[in-house]
């Protein structure tokens, strides 16, 4: 039976072999582990794997997790990824490092006022509805340029790049171009706001074609921490 440091040495290799195969660097292409729903000791188990960025998509459960780990564990990077009310968005500010899924002016406000002062700039990416589903959170392609300029005025954000859900499908060509679509809307944004390097697509069934579309950050799950 594989340990979860076996299968984060699995991910890292599938990642080197993704990257190798469109010539790019497998330093630039960091591993997020998704750790929700996961109990504080796999998080551990990861971090003594050499894992440090995880993600979590649940307000209080990563506020919990982030409180007992601080202490022994405070070069950990905390990235929140799902869905954000904003009667939870102080959670956010106040304990994360990243959150992935800003879509909308009023959650960007309210990060950027309950930022606390002794903390860096809250890393943050927009979230794109890159497949038009009416079911998905995020912009639409041709908002992501109005969005971005108001983030880049908040003092306490830092806007870092895109991130995107695609279409839940086996069909290649479906991925292939939605991955294109979202890295060309990418390098675009590049242009205004040089500052942006990532680019947070991928995930364990996917993670090959976003990697040759220029993803830099795969976000791997059940792959690393086994089913829910």
């Amino acid at each position: 039976m594989t340990t979860i440091a076996d299968r984060i040495s699995i991910a890292q290799s599938r990642i080197k072999q993704a990257a190798q195969n469109c010539s790019r660097l497998p330093s630039d292409i960091s591993l997020l582990a998704v750790s929700k729903t996961k109990p504080i000791s796999d998080i551990i188990a990861a971090y003594n794997a050499g894992q440090r960025q995880f993600g979590e998509n649940y307000v209080q459960e990563g506020q919990e997790k982030i409180t007992a780990l601080a202490a022994n564990y405070p070069d950990i990077e905390w990235h929140f990824i799902g869905p954000l009310q904003s009667n939870k968005t102080k959670i956010v500010a106040e304990h994360f490092d990243w959150m992935h899924t800003l879509s909308r002016d009023k959650i960007a406000q309210r990060l950027n006022d309950q930022r606390p002062a002794n903390k860096p700039p809250l890393n943050v990416c927009i979230q794109v509805n890159i497949s038009q589903e009416d079911s998905k959170s995020g912009v639409d392609a041709n908002e992501v340029t109005t969005l971005a300029l108001t983030i880049s005025k908040l003092p306490n954000l830092s806007l870092r790049g895109l991130m995107a859900i695609p279409t839940a499908t086996d069909d290649i060509a479906i991925q292939q171009q939605e991955f294109a679509n979202l890295s060309a809307l990418f390098q675009q944004l590049k242009q205004h706001h040089p500052g942006i390097d990532t680019l947070s697509m991928g995930m364990s069934a996917d993670m090959d074609i976003a990697i040759a579309n220029g993803s830099t950050m795969v976000r791997i799950g059940s792959a690393i921490f086994g089913e829910r």
